[in-house]
């Protein structure tokens, strides 16, 4: 079973590793200056706004991962329910098991909910 988990997690990881590497673009392209100019941030540049628009693409990324290992860990759960044929131990185990993983589930989207509201109101 923690063999099972641990390789979930890891391909998630790497899924969200990929996909969070390819989305994050640098916040200047490099040009070659003109003779006799100055090199300057473009015209339109909001710094604060490039960050924290990374900030809640990282979040986003972060939170969507933990969202998907707490419904993993609940279809884990149902699986284990389903396999228990009766035994007490195995039954409360894959109880517990739903129970954490819906726990999870809820604490995912508040914490994004929280993020999301805080980014969005105060900064």
């Amino acid at each position: 079973m923690k063999k099972l988990l641990l390789s979930v997690f890891a391909t998630v990881m790497m899924v969200v590793g990929l996909t969070g590497v390819a989305s994050v673009s640098p916040a200047y392209a490099e040009t070659a200056p003109t003779p006799g100019s100055e090199i300057s941030a473009p015209e339109n540049s909001n710094m604060n706004g490039n960050l924290l628009d990374t900030l809640k693409k990282v979040i986003t990324v972060i939170v969507g991962a933990l969202g998907f290992v707490a419904v993993a860990m609940v279809v884990i759960g149902g699986v284990t329910y389903a396999t228990s044929q009766g035994d007490a131990t195995k039954t409360k185990k894959a109880m517990n098991t739903i129970l954490y993983g819906i726990v999870g589930v809820i604490v995912a989207m508040l914490a994004y909910a929280i993020v999301n509201f805080i980014l969005g109101n105060v900064f």
